[in-house]
C-alpha cells in the first residue's frame, strides 16, 4: 500500500508498547515526535497500553484492561507478555478499521508487532529503535546474560533488527550497537536524534523569579541553598545509589546544598537508603513530575546531574539540561559525549568520588557552571531541536512509501566510513 507522492499528509499508525504516557525517557521521544508530526500536518494514532495519561490533541487508542495487573508498569515484567498481546489485538483491530500509510514502531514489542500485521496488511513499517531490548533486561535484572532465555531472545532481537525495513535510531551509539554487535545493514538505518523543545525547556532567568520562590518554598529548599536537580527514572541503572552516595561526599564540604531528586518508582526505597546514609534532610524526593512541570522545577538547579551506567540506552535528560542552561555532569558514556560534546563534565563511570568531586567542581565555581551551562543552551538551540526532526521523519516515510528500495547508498556509505569494522 504505497503512498502516492503528491505531498499529502501521512496518516501513521504509531505503536508504543508502554504505559504512554509516563512522563520520562522514551515517552517523551513518543510524545515530541508525533506533536511534530501533528504540526507539520500529518494524521497520527498512537496505540498503546491500558495505563498511562491522557494528553490533550493526541489520539490515543488503548488496549483493553488485564485483570490480574491494574497498576502502572515501569521497565521488564513477565506481564508484558499479556500487555503486548493486548496491544496486537488493538493494532489489528485498527488495522481493519483504518486506513494507514505507515505503521511507526517504538522498541522491539512494538517492531514485532507492527512487522506481522504490516506485511500482512501491506504498510510499510519504521523501527524507532532506542537501544538493545537483550542489555536493556540484563541492566533492570530482568535477564541474566548467561541464561537459555537470553539466547532466545537475542535471536529475537537480532531477527527484528535485520527484518525491520529501516530503522530510526535515537543516537549515534545505537546506530554502532546495531552494526557492531547485531551485523544491521547501514543502508537500513538512519539516526534521528532525540531532541528537546527548547521553547519549553529555557534558562532559569526566563521564569519569573517570585513564581520559582513559591516552589522553593513548596518544596522546603531554602531560598539561598545550591541545588542539584536530577530528573528521570529512580533505578540502580540510572545511577541512584551512586548519586545519594556522592551527597553524603557533599554534605561534608557544604552545609547548603540541596539534592532535588524528581523521579520515579521506589521513592521509599530511596529514602530509606538516603536516610542510612544520612543525608535524608538534604535530598528532595518529589515522585513524578509531570512533563508539563518538569522546565519550572529544574530552574531550581545550579547544577544538573545524570549518572546513568548503562552503555546502550539513550539520556534524553541531558538534552532538558542543555536546553535549560545548566551545567552538567554525567558518567563517561558515549550517548553523554554524543550530547554534552566538550561542554559536559564526565565523572568516571561508577564512580561515587569521581562524581562527587566533579559536582563539587561546579558547586565551587559559580563562573564556571555559568559558562558552561550558556555553552550547551546553544549547543541545544544548534542541534537537538524537533523542528529538524519532522524533515527526517518524512523523508524516511517518503522512503518507505514512495521509493522501490530503502536502500541508501550514501547512508549506507557513510555507516561504513564510521563503523568500519561491519561486515556485511
Amino acid at each position: 500500500m504505497n503512498k502516492p507522492n503528491d505531498e499529502r499528509p501521512y496518516r501513521i499508525l504509531m505503536i508504543a508498547p508502554t504505559s504512554f504516557f509516563a512522563d520520562y525517557g522514551c515517552h517523551i521521544r513518543i510524545l515530541e515526535e508525533t506533536r511534530t508530526l501533528q504540526q507539520r500536518g500529518h494524521a497520527v494514532t498512537l496505540v498503546t497500553y491500558r495505563n498511562g495519561r491522557d494528553l490533550p490533541g493526541i489520539d490515543i487508542r488503548r488496549t483493553l484492561p488485564i485483570p490480574w495487573r491494574q497498576s502502572y508498569e515501569v521497565g521488564s515484567s513477565r506481564h508484558k507478555i499479556a500487555f503486548d498481546a493486548l496491544l496486537g489485538a488493538k493494532t489489528l483491530y485498527l488495522l481493519m478499521r483504518q486506513r494507514f500509510d505507515v505503521i511507526h514502531t517504538h522498541l522491539h514489542e512494538g517492531a514485532l508487532i507492527g512487522l506481522v500485521l504490516g506485511r500482512l496488511f501491506d504498510i510499510p513499517v519504521l523501527f524507532d529503535f532506542q537501544g538493545s531490548l537483550t542489555e536493556e533486561m540484563i541492566d533492570h535484572h530482568f535477564l541474566r546474560r548467561d541464561g537459555k532465555m537470553h539466547t532466545l531472545l537475542r535471536r529475537l532481537e537480532t531477527w527484528i533488527d535485520h527484518t525491520s525495513p529501516l530503522i530510526l535510531t535515537s543516537s549515534a551509539n545505537a546506530e554502532r550497537i546495531l552494526i557492531e554487535q547485531f551485523q544491521s545493514d547501514p543502508a537500513r538505518i538512519r539516526s534521528l536524534q532525540d531532541c528537546v523543545n527548547t521553547d519549553e525547556f529555557r534558562p532559569a532567568a526566563a521564569f519569573a523569579s517570585d513564581e520559582l520562590a513559591r516552589l522553593r518554598v513548596q518544596l522546603g529548599i531554602p531560598a539561598d541553598a545550591k541545588v542539584i536537580v536530577y530528573l528521570g527514572l529512580l533505578a540502580e541503572y540510572q545511577g541512584t545509589p551512586h548519586l545519594l552516595q556522592a551527597m553524603q561526599h557533599l554534605q561534608a564540604r557544604h552545609e547548603d546544598v540541596y539534592l532535588l531528586l524528581m523521579g520515579f518508582p521506589g521513592v521509599e526505597y530511596y529514602q530509606q537508603q538516603a536516610a542510612a546514609l544520612g543525608v535524608r534532610d538534604r535530598v528532595i524526593f518529589t515522585g513524578r513530575v509531570f512533563y508539563e512541570e518538569a522546565a519550572r522545577h529544574l530552574a531550581l538547579g545550579q547544577v544538573a546531574v545524570a549518572p546513568k551506567l548503562s552503555l546502550t540506552e539513550g539520556a534524553g535528560k541531558l538534552l532538558n539540561y542543555m536546553a535549560m542552561g545548566l551545567p552538567t555532569v554525567a558518567f563517561d558514556t558515549p550517548v553523554a559525549h554524543e550530547y554534552l560534546g566538550m561542554s559536559g563534565l564526565y565523572a568516571k563511570l561508577g564512580s561515587v568520588e569521581s562524581l562527587a568531586s566533579h559536582l563539587n567542581h561546579v558547586l565551587e565555581d559559580p563562573l564556571l557552571g555559568e559558562r558552561l551551562g550558556q555553552q550547551l543552551r546553544q549547543r541545544a538551540v544548534d542541534h537537538f531541536q524537533w523542528q529538524r526532526a519532522g524533515a527526517q521523519l518524512e523523508a524516511a516515510y517518503a522512503t518507505l512509501c514512495d521509493e522501490p528500495t530503502v536502500c541508501d547508498e550514501p547512508a549506507a556509505s557513510q555507516a561504513a566510513q564510521r563503523f568500519p569494522s561491519h561486515q556485511k
